[in-house]
């Protein structure tokens, strides 16, 4: 089992960037695949990113397709979403998710497929 903690969320212009982080518990963050997803008020929780387990692979959705990037350092149990050029529509709360695989190359954007959640971190961006 894993555990994920989120850190990263605040507030921030339009235009400007944030860097979120999920960290990891456990021995084996580097089995898992891991996404971002999000959830605005009022509606429900959408995928954002996600990447395989060495990093090698990433999928967005296409609202962030230029403006976000997801990135991991398996040394450091870490997932990052680096948010730049941020939206006031980017606002929503933040979420981490993981699931291993023995798949290197399997990721997802479907919420299902995770099995590991964190509790989430705000980010609002002020027009």
């Amino acid at each position: 089992q894993v555990q994920l903690v989120e850190s990263g969320g605040g507030l921030v212009q339009a235009g400007g960037s944030l860097r979120l982080s999920c960290a990891a518990s456990g021995r084996t963050f580097s089995s898992y695949a891991m996404g971002w997803f999000r959830q605005a008020p009022g509606k429900e929780r959408e995928f954002v990113a996600a990447i395989t387990r060495s990093g090698g692979s990433t999928d967005y959705v296409s609202s962030v397709k230029g403006r976000f990037t997801i990135s991991r350092d398996n040394a450091k149990n870490t997932v990052y979403l680096q948010m730049n050029s941020l939206k006031p529509e980017d606002t929503a709360v933040y979420y981490c998710a993981g699931r291993m695989h023995t798949v290197a190359w399997w990721l997802s954007s479907r919420q299902t497929e995770y099995k590991y959640w964190g509790q989430g971190t705000q980010v609002t961006v002020s027009s």
